[in-house]
């Protein structure tokens, strides 16, 4: 079994399309469309009756899991060749690693009309290896703060658009009340690569601290990571909502939907699901802040973009491109605006949206552009490290041991086991895994 393969599945343990190729079909093929249970991809599942009008020769068939469950399967998919997805939603961590592995399908092919020209580069630049796009971005995103106005006016606070973690201790403490279910701030503390460890790896970086050094050791006994990982606990302790441990993306946003978050820092995504009357008790009194810094250099924001791709392979290859062109086209950007507005737009893909002025209108639309283009991949970090990427590390092995180093932040956080001991047991798991890999001696 190749390296590769070993140390995808390794990481799942531990935690050319024309009009007329389309038309030419006498039989109607199903598509198997993997995908995460966020909003947005909810949103598109609703829509897609503009699609089956538009290519009635092709039927979808959704398979829409929670986030580190949609990672887990889609990765051992296309590592063991399984063949059960056709369309797969994966993110800027997977594509470049899979596209040189030949486990993607290009989408350079697609139609002049898509304008593969109009994804902003931050974004593009994520997805494409060697000159080939590997995948079509469905949404992109940065991170930031969303605060609500009227509890940070009622504590006498006022947030700067570019706050520093020191502000952001402050307001959360003072917004607290713990007695009427108000807490001051809510991050992330579900284990997982993609979750608390997204969060964490992105604050660190404004800490000063880093995973690996120029010769690959792991730096989790370094006095920055001890600064951010105790910061983080004593912030929960005082101002996150209970049961934090277990709460990722989608529960965060609910607790914050129903006005029990003072603040919650996480993916400019969001900022269309907390603004919306329909779905948001607080909709109307919700501002916004980049991600905070400490005065070093670097925020703590990420970049990301949940895209769809192809794995090499499939049999379906040409029903699959017509479906992702429809999908993260312009068109379909028109038809969510035309039925929800142009708030629940999927952001941050594509410069022409940027330059609608119905778009610019987006009380968010601003920030989220200036976060995603002030994150820099390649220089994530206050001191210089050998990899690319703000809250991954763009080497094979992360998602297994950062699923497994999350998985120690989230026990200290559930109050399990101290900081120093999560730390210790982290830096253990990220020596031994790097010696194992050939990183390392």
């Amino acid at each position: 079994m190749p390296s590769l393969t070993r140390a995808l599945l390794g990481a799942c343990a531990l935690g050319v399309f024309s009009t007329g190729m389309l038309s030419a079909a006498a039989v109607a093929e199903t598509i198997t469309i993997a995908t995460v249970n966020n909003g947005d991809m909810i949103r598109m599942q609703g829509l897609t009756e503009d699609f089956t009008a538009k290519h009635p020769g092709i039927a979808l068939e959704w398979v829409t899991l929670e986030e580190n469950v949609l990672r887990q399967r889609v990765t051992t998919d296309i590592a063991t060749k399984g063949g059960q997805y056709d369309v797969m939603t994966i993110g800027t961590y997977e594509v470049p690693i899979w596209g040189r592995q030949g486990w993607l399908v290009s989408l350079n092919d697609l139609p002049d009309s898509y304008d593969i020209d109009d994804i902003l580069p931050a974004i593009r630049g994520g997805l494409t290896v060697d000159g080939h796009l590997y995948a079509a971005p469905f949404y992109g995103e940065s991170s930031m703060v969303m605060y609500r106005t009227d509890l940070m006016q009622a504590a006498g606070l006022e947030m700067p658009e570019a706050p520093t973690w020191d502000f952001i201790a402050q307001a959360a403490r003072a917004m607290t009340d713990k007695d009427n279910e108000v807490y001051g701030i809510c991050l992330r503390g579900k284990a997982g690569w993609g979750e608390n460890m997204a969060f964490l790896t992105a604050t660190a970086n404004s800490f000063g601290a880093r995973w690996f050094d120029m010769d690959w050791r792991p730096q989790f006994d370094s006095e920055a990571w001890a600064t951010t990982l105790t910061f983080y606990l004593d912030l929960m302790a005082d101002a996150g909502p209970p049961g934090a441990s277990s709460n990722g993306f989608n529960e965060n946003l609910a607790l914050f939907q129903t006005g029990k978050c003072g603040m919650w820092i996480d993916a400019t995504v969001a900022a269309s699901f907390v603004t919306n009357p329909a779905e948001s008790t607080v909709a109307d009194k919700v501002g916004f802040a980049l991600a905070p810094d400490n005065g070093l250099g670097k925020r703590g924001n990420w970049l990301w973009a949940w895209s769809l791709a192809i794995p090499a392979g499939t049999q379906k290859e040409a029903a699959a491109k017509a479906f992702i062109a429809w999908a993260t086209s312009k068109e379909y950007l028109d038809l969510v605006a035309e039925s929800e507005g142009w708030a629940n737009v999927p952001p941050g893909t594509r410069t022409s949206l940027y330059e609608n002025p119905n778009y610019a209108q987006v009380p968010f639309a601003r920030i989220t552009l200036d976060s995603i283009n002030s994150a820099d991949p390649t220089s994530p970090t206050v001191d210089p490290v050998p990899y690319v990427g703000v809250q991954f590390v763009a080497i094979p092995e992360f998602q297994g041991l950062a699923t497994a180093v999350g998985q120690q932040f989230s026990a200290a956080l559930a109050g399990t086991i101290p900081a120093e001991q999560a730390l210790a047991t982290a830096q253990t798991l990220a020596e031994r895994e790097m010696r194992r890999a050939g990183y390392t001696r």
